[in-house]
């Protein structure tokens, strides 16, 4: 059960302070909530964001970074900065950064229409990476673009922009691995909530320019750094 949990239409809420045993159960629980079904509605985006967390002596900083879409222009960006809350272990990310990320999230002045998370989504052993469950929380379309796979096996991708190939776990499909740029590693995309994969693919090779990440994740990454 969601411990002290609040349950509404506009998401999920709970406390963060758990211990691990706790954290697990409730990413449990809550994989069963996530939308992997319904397509994002490219056409109509206004406002992409995108959201990362940088960790330094034990200070974690969190930035998002609003863009506009499609043209990838900056709009806003918003940061937080709070004493690191959780030890670092592996699958228990959202745990780490949840909290600080949804306080730079209330220092915004608009609504994005979608976020992408230098992190996963629902390739994660039990289906809910930083960006499932934020995305839960804020009831909100999320994608999870990482620039490493957590789990999960896939064939070969070719070398070419905009290949990929399906990453497997436990005889299903988890996300994709996309070559965003030629000849450059790839990066591990999975859908959050409220998208589809193809969708979530789809977007993030809209918002490649020069460079091997998106550009919302980009801009996030470097306005994290502590």
């Amino acid at each position: 059960m969601i411990p002290d949990g609040l349950r509404d239409e506009n998401g999920i809420q709970h406390r963060w302070d758990l211990t691990p045993a706790e954290a697990v159960s409730l990413q449990r629980e809550l994989a069963a909530k996530i939308d992997c079904r319904t397509p994002l509605e490219l056409n109509t985006l206004r406002l992409v964001a995108g959201v990362d967390v940088g960790v330094k002596n034990g200070i974690s900083r969190a930035a998002i970074v609003v863009l506009s879409y499609p043209a990838l222009t900056f709009i806003e960006s918003a940061c937080a900065e709070m004493p690191t809350p959780f030890p670092y272990i592996p699958g228990l990310l959202s745990f780490r950064e949840g909290e600080v990320i949804l306080a730079a999230h209330q220092r915004l002045s608009c609504r994005p229409d979608v976020y992408l998370f230098d992190g996963q989504g629902i390739a994660h052993p039990r289906r809910l990476g930083i960006a499932s469950h934020i995305g839960l929380w804020l009831d909100a379309p999320t994608i999870g673009c990482a620039k490493t796979r957590l789990i999960g096996e896939h064939a070969p991708v070719g070398g070419e922009a905009g290949s990929r190939q399906p990453l497997w776990d436990a005889g299903e499909v988890i996300g994709m691995v996309l070559r965003t740029r030629s000849h450059v590693k790839p990066v591990y995309v999975s859908v959050g909530h409220r998208a589809t994969l193809e969708t979530a693919v789809d977007l993030v090779m809209r918002c490649i320019t020069r460079y091997r990440l998106p550009e919302p994740t980009r801009a996030a990454h470097h306005a994290a750094m502590v």
